[in-house]
């Protein structure tokens, strides 16, 4: 009875009418207040889409964790103070309670019929390359409805675009002899590696690379350690949480892969979120994986100043010299 009260009370504390309507990225209209100013996400990747339109701040439940993401609460302290949820369902209740104006989920979870149900306005997101990476920034600031969200939207999509120009007018004319074959490992155990049709894919096509999981479609897909050793990728990368390749299960077995002998097994990037994965900062995964791979073409970028340059502009923190060598090198604040 307790619980139904406290229910009743936090929905008529909602406003009576949503002033607005958006279209999420799943092509839903949904009717949003006219004010957003307590938001629910329940897609780990989509915090960072609103740390960069300046509504970090305005998460009021989260499924990430200051162990998973440290950089993410570090620099969006305020995430502290938000419900952490296990998994990815949040109890409708308890957000009522919070009085969430909207909620945030990817496309397809399974909980989005009991949040309308619970007439909380919820938006689908979904982005697997760069154009729809800019179409979910675009509809998340137009659920802020803000001056400054329409402004920093803008900005990041102008970013994004510039870099991706002025990567590919140096690695668009590589013969394919040119384009090493790089292997995105995203887990050593299991074995799971990143194939075609994903933004992974793309950043290693653009950076002027050919992915030795190419005939496999999709993420974090598991192989077996035969298929490795058949692709002999010349570079490998290995995404936050792999841990050390050498000191893995597959160590001595694959300590005669063209990349291992070359010293070309890369730790890559994470920050807010894993560069390499569904995040803002694939702008800066990027110009970091064409440089790694191209130093020839590539040999003034400075990822460091780049860095710390994004986080300025786009996450409103002053990282210093230290903590973007930290994050660069996968590894977390010190």
């Amino acid at each position: 009875m307790k619980a139904r009260v406290l229910l009743l009370c936090a929905w008529l504390a909602f406003p009576a009418l949503a002033a607005r309507q958006v279209v999420d990225d799943a092509g839903n209209p949904v009717a949003v207040p006219d004010q957003v100013t307590r938001i629910a996400d329940a897609w780990f990747a989509h915090h960072s889409v609103l740390m960069t339109l300046g509504a970090g701040s305005n998460i009021i439940a989260t499924v990430n964790h200051p162990a998973d993401r440290p950089w993410m609460f570090k620099i969006n302290p305020a995430l502290n103070k938000a419900l952490q949820i296990k998994g990815i369902s949040f109890n409708s209740e308890a957000l009522l309670v919070r009085q969430t104006d909207v909620i945030f989920v990817s496309k397809g979870n399974p909980d989005v019929a009991a949040y309308r149900q619970a007439n909380i306005p919820v938006l689908e997101m979904a982005f697997t390359d760069y154009p729809s990476l800019e179409h979910s920034v675009k509809a998340t600031a137009d659920v802020l409805g803000t001056a400054q969200a329409q402004k920093r939207a803008a900005e990041y999509i102008r970013y994004l675009e510039e870099n991706v120009a002025a990567v590919q007018s140096k690695t668009a004319s590589l013969s394919e002899q040119q384009r090493p074959s790089v292997l995105h490992i995203q887990s050593l155990n299991p074995l799971k590696v990143d194939g075609s049709n994903t933004l992974i894919d793309t950043w290693i096509r653009l950076a002027g690379g050919k992915n030795a999981a190419g005939s496999i479609k999709g993420n974090m897909k598991e192989v077996s350690p035969e298929r490795v050793l058949a692709w002999q990728p010349d570079v490998i990368i290995l995404g936050q949480g792999c841990g050390d390749l050498a000191q893995s299960r597959y160590g001595q077995l694959f300590s005669g892969l063209k990349a291992v002998k070359a010293g070309n097994v890369w730790q890559n990037p994470a920050g807010v979120f894993p560069w390499d994965r569904y995040g803002t900062e694939s702008a800066l995964q990027i110009q970091w994986a064409a440089h790694m791979l191209h130093p020839e073409l590539f040999g003034d970028t400075d990822m460091v100043t780049l860095t710390r340059d994004f986080y300025r502009r786009f996450f409103d923190y002053p990282l210093n010299r230290n903590d973007a060598g930290r994050i660069l090198h996968g590894q977390p604040p010190a």
